[in-house]
């Protein structure tokens, strides 16, 4: 199964340059832009319409903070259903025996984003909804410590990710953990994949732009053998 990870394209889809014999797509969250849902809305339609044009047998979509319309459910699971994408909210999916699951919570930060929760709350929420026997994990934000750099309103580094998702797939230990919503910064470098000692885990920051230059790719994603 080759599985071509993608995040955080922010309407700058078309500019991805498509792997060839690719099984399965994922994406990771971010596809549109504005807060206000009703102005979201035709941005997350337009990559719809994209994305269902790709040659992929399989093609999986979780939504990310700046996904406002999905949150409001402008945009429904059945618009992508008709169109033959699998849209995963807290929930899984099993597809030629990889277990997969999806959801778009990430930290509360600032104001009016999609999917926000509480830190303290997600530690609970994840222990209850990762079954143990999961292959693929899927979120739309990283897990703390891993490719989630960026810097604080001080100027200082700080580490983004989510702490009680890392301890989460600490226990899982699945054969990949994808994720987006922290791109490249400046200098700093997230866009990628790593491993941690004594994990079998491979963690994929799949976003494809650079914050302050949406309007040219840094990435074209990452692809996987599994």
């Amino acid at each position: 199964m080759r599985i071509w990870h993608i995040s955080d394209t922010h309407t700058y889809h078309r500019l991805l340059e498509v792997p060839t014999d690719i099984d399965m797509v994922i994406f990771s969250g971010d596809c549109s832009n504005p807060r206000d849902p009703y102005n979201n809305e035709s941005e997350v339609r337009a990559f719809i319409d994209w994305y269902r044009t790709l040659k992929i047998p399989y093609k999986i979509f979780v939504a990310g903070n700046h996904d406002t319309s999905i949150e409001k459910r402008l945009v429904t699971k059945e618009d992508f259903k008709r169109h033959d994408i699998i849209y995963l909210e807290n929930e899984d999916v099993t597809i030629e025996g990889l277990k997969i699951f999806g959801s778009p919570y990430t930290p509360t930060f600032g104001y009016g984003w999609a999917f926000n929760k509480d830190r303290n709350k997600l530690e609970r929420i994840w222990r209850n909804i990762i079954d143990e026997d999961v292959d693929i994990v899927i979120n739309h934000g990283p897990p703390k410590g891993i490719l989630d750099l960026s810097t604080d309103r001080h100027g200082g580094i700080e580490r983004c990710g989510d702490k009680s998702l890392l301890n989460r797939v600490k226990e899982v230990n699945p054969k990949l953990c994808l994720f987006g919503h922290i791109h490249n910064h400046l200098d700093i470098i997230n866009q990628g994949t790593m491993k941690l000692s004594g994990l079998d885990t491979i963690f994929s920051n799949g976003s494809v732009v650079k914050d302050g230059r949406f309007g040219t790719l840094t990435s074209h994603g990452n692809v996987f053998e599994i």
